[in-house]
């Protein structure tokens, strides 16, 4: 059995069961996942940022959600958003897209080359939310591609897939997936399964208890899943009733079944990200129903997916 490591980092605790954990790979894995904003919101964090994570695999970039501060955790990672050109949404609650126009506006008005459409994938809605985006920005759009910069017509187009369950997107050996979970009153809402050279990630989105999460989660390597500390939240309710607080708790995952969850899947790793509480709790509520392989997210955190899973901290540029 391997070794458990905690270690205390910043407010963070991170509790690793994995050999190698926070080692050095001299080859590159299978899958990349960075974690670029793992709060919830929408309430503003200064230490950890809205909801977004990256995928690299197969020469893909992938972008699942694009919550506050997405943008600028990619170009302090030193990803060109101008790469980026590929977004999956979970839903439509602003902390998980309110950074889109940024995305969307900023790499092609800096006169980066994206010379592909922008993109996006997500719920009913996104194809009306898209064509609303473009028209709260055409006087910018029409002034920067027809009359001054005419930066790229190509790069500055929108393509929105609305999805239902199955595959969604397939290329370069890449597979995503898209599965139903339940975010109480918000419907339809979605996690994704990311497949490649034989090991797969899962992305819960926002989330109850999901049968179907656990499901179609069968033989993945990593879990990525929300959760909320209820007793932390009823204790720091910041603006929100006690009628409100009780229904966010409802429409998420507490910890305890979050590690019922995590038990049945029996990924390799574990990963608690968009976060409802005070990190630091996180493990210790989990361990009464999980005692695997388990990690509480920051930002900039990179996860490499291969025949071991690895863990690394971000340690500036």
């Amino acid at each position: 059995m391997p070794v458990i490591s905690q270690r205390i980092l910043g407010a963070a605790l991170i509790a690793a069961w994995l050999p190698g954990a926070f080692a050095q790979t001299a080859k590159p894995a299978p899958i990349k996942v960075v974690l670029l904003g793992t709060a919830a919101g929408p309430p503003v964090n200064l230490e950890r940022y809205e909801a977004s994570t990256l995928m690299q695999a197969g020469g893909e970039t992938l972008l699942f959600d694009a919550g506050r501060g997405a943008a600028l955790r990619l170009s302090q990672y030193g990803i060109r958003l101008g790469t980026v050109s590929k977004i999956f949404l979970t839903h439509l609650h602003s902390d998980h897209i309110v950074d889109i126009p940024d995305l969307f506006l900023t790499p092609w008005a800096s006169g980066e080359a994206r010379q592909v459409p922008f993109e996006v994938w997500g719920p009913p809605g996104t194809r009306s939310m898209m064509d609303k985006l473009q028209k709260a920005f055409a006087f910018d759009i029409h002034t920067r591609r027809d009359i001054d910069e005419k930066y790229s017509k190509v790069g500055i187009s929108v393509l929105s897939h609305e999805v239902k369950e199955g595959i969604v997107f397939e290329k370069n050996g890449v597979k995503v997936t898209t599965f139903l979970v339940d975010h109480g009153p918000v419907k339809p809402a979605f996690g994704y399964r990311v497949d490649y050279g034989g090991h797969s990630v899962t992305l819960s989105g926002d989330t109850r208890f999901s049968e179907n999460l656990i499901k179609h989660s069968q033989g993945v390597d990593v879990v990525i899943h929300e959760t909320v500390d209820g007793d932390a939240l009823r204790t720091n309710p910041g603006n929100r009733t006690k009628e409100q607080v009780e229904n966010i708790i409802g429409h998420h995952t507490t910890l305890d079944q979050t590690g019922v969850v995590f038990s049945r899947i029996k990924p390799k790793l574990a990963v608690y990200s968009h976060i409802l509480g005070a990190p630091e709790q996180l493990v210790t509520g989990t361990r009464k129903t999980y005692s695997g392989p388990l990690i509480v997210g920051e930002d900039l955190m990179t996860i490499e997916i291969g025949d071991s899973v690895e863990v690394r901290r971000f340690q500036g540029r």
